[in-house]
């Protein structure tokens, strides 16, 4: 079978941040959390990575990432185009933003051929997510099988404001649904959510959630072409400048119709990640200690 590749999301603004992420230094080698990633991923089996980046950005990306990358793996770069829709669509006018993670990984279409992994560029997933998404995708299975790794609220929210995080649902280690939390602040162990602003419902440290670290086959593939339209058709008449279509929307309504079942891998690893800038100095002291702990060289 075909050895699981690596597909990360590199075309985000970084809005709350302010700035690039997916290129901000975390250490004093001049490493982004991107490089400790791929490293964790190379150990763990890897060797093809699609990178989905901004149209035009190819060039400018692979010199950021370095020549070090290139000589590990494989790479690909999937331009995230706002005008790559089925035919017979067009960009409403005024449309700047981009069509969503699930559009993202839409693009990297071309690249993939077997089953593969979903991340995000500027997030810390930790050494054991990699490995049991790497171990549980190179067992040939069926198609409609995937997979995600979940992370304990408490260890993926930020002292300095609000974050958006996928609050699964699960039964005997199987996903049964994601919901889209956009407003989650922390509670001391624990964090509460919003919906207006105000009222605020209480979330357990232990809730399992989505970071974006999925396993999939090439159904999902298949099945983001497919729904994209019927998305299209809404998103254009109920919010053509800013809906956008999910990975996690196309993963529920696939367990709503049957069609795919998702085991849930835990991990205890802490995610870190730069939401706001008072974030990176956190990040940066986090990364040191790991590698004091040995779990990462100097030089990488």
């Amino acid at each position: 079978m075909t050895k699981p590749c690596l597909v990360i999301m590199a075309a985000g603004m970084g809005s709350r941040f302010g700035g690039p992420k997916q290129t901000t230094p975390v250490d004093d080698q001049g490493h982004f959390i991107l490089h400790y990633s791929l490293f964790d991923a190379y150990r763990a089996g890897f060797r093809k990575v699609v990178f989905i980046v901004k149209p035009g950005m190819e060039q400018q990306f692979a010199e950021a990432i370095g020549p070090k990358v290139a000589e590990q793996f494989e790479i690909c770069f999937a331009p995230q185009a706002l005008d790559a829709l089925p035919e017979g669509y067009a960009v409403p006018e005024g449309r700047v933003k981009p069509w969503g993670t699930a559009h993202a990984v839409l693009c990297a279409k071309d690249y993939v051929d077997g089953p593969f992994v979903v991340i995000n560029a500027d997030d810390y997933y930790g050494v054991e997510a990699f490995k049991v998404l790497y171990d549980f995708l190179a067992v040939e299975r069926p198609e409609r099988e995937y997979a995600m790794v979940g992370f304990r609220l408490r260890n993926t929210v930020t002292e300095f404001g609000s974050v958006a995080r996928g609050v699964c649902e699960e039964r005997d280690g199987k996903l049964v649904g994601v919901t889209e939390r956009t407003h989650i602040e922390k509670r001391g162990n624990d964090a509460a959510y919003t919906e207006d602003g105000e009222h605020f419902t209480e979330l357990s440290g232990d809730t399992v959630v989505s970071m974006n670290f999925w396993g999939f086959s090439q159904l999902y593939m298949r099945e983001l072409e497919r729904r994209f339209p019927a998305f299209l058709d809404k998103a254009l008449v109920e919010n053509p400048l800013k809906g956008e279509y999910f990975v996690p929307g196309v993963v529920n309504a696939q367990l709503e119709e049957g069609t795919a079942e998702i085991t849930v891998l835990k991990t205890n690893d802490a995610w870190h990640g730069v939401t706001y800038p008072q974030d990176l100095p956190d990040v940066v002291a986090a990364l040191k200690a790991l590698r004091e702990q040995g779990l990462y060289p100097e030089e990488f």
